[in-house]
């Protein structure tokens, strides 16, 4: 584990290579899972603010979960989430001609209707947060089946998970934690290359 004041860094999100392949696993971590995506309390509000104008963007199945039974839920074993259709897809996704799941909330930021992208449980994603009494735990948990293509294709393109998810990583715990994440990513890099040398 990497510490970073009291965050603690599984290794894995260094040295795995992941990057996501939307055209193989058509976006199934939108509605594969035991409930929808978890939520932080601050964005409840953010939901409540958002929603009017991502709207438009949901299928009638999402709006219609959502009106009917809230913005967001409270799950017993995850807290707050999205709801969900049916127990499968999350009430704010949506499937493109290719069949992929997008996201209405990160559609709407896209078309500059919005500043917030989705929340950053979905954009960290295959990476999972968590807190213990020491602090906060980040660990890299792809779903085996799921996730494959995403894993054969940071292979291919030799792309660590930390890189891959930069933005997200910034957004959650700001610039100078992932300079110092960096640092010991190129310290481990370097070692990893000096080694093959001798």
């Amino acid at each position: 584990m990497i510490a970073i004041d009291n965050i603690l860094v599984s290794d894995e999100v260094i040295k795995a290579q992941f990057v996501c392949d939307l055209l193989k696993c058509k976006g199934g971590c939108c509605e594969d899972g035991d409930a929808g995506a978890p939520l932080e309390k601050e964005e409840l509000d953010r939901l409540n603010e958002v929603y009017d104008t991502v709207k438009p963007y949901l299928t009638p199945a999402g709006v219609k979960e959502i009106e009917k039974n809230g913005r967001y839920q409270y799950d017993r074993e995850f807290g707050w989430v999205t709801p969900t259709i049916e127990g499968k897809m999350c009430a704010y996704g949506f499937k493109d001609s290719k069949g992929i799941i997008k996201c209405g909330i990160e559609q709407a930021y896209y078309d500059g209707k919005i500043s917030w992208k989705k929340p950053i449980s979905c954009h960290l994603y295959p990476i999972k947060t968590g807190k213990t009494r020491a602090g906060e735990v980040v660990n890299y948990e792809p779903r085996e089946t799921l996730c494959h293509p995403g894993c054969v294709q940071g292979k291919k393109l030799q792309v660590p998970v930390y890189l891959f998810l930069k933005e997200a990583l910034i957004r959650k715990y700001g610039e100078e934690f992932y300079n110092v994440l960096n640092k010991v990513a190129e310290t481990y890099f370097a070692e990893k290359a000096q080694k093959k040398k001798s």
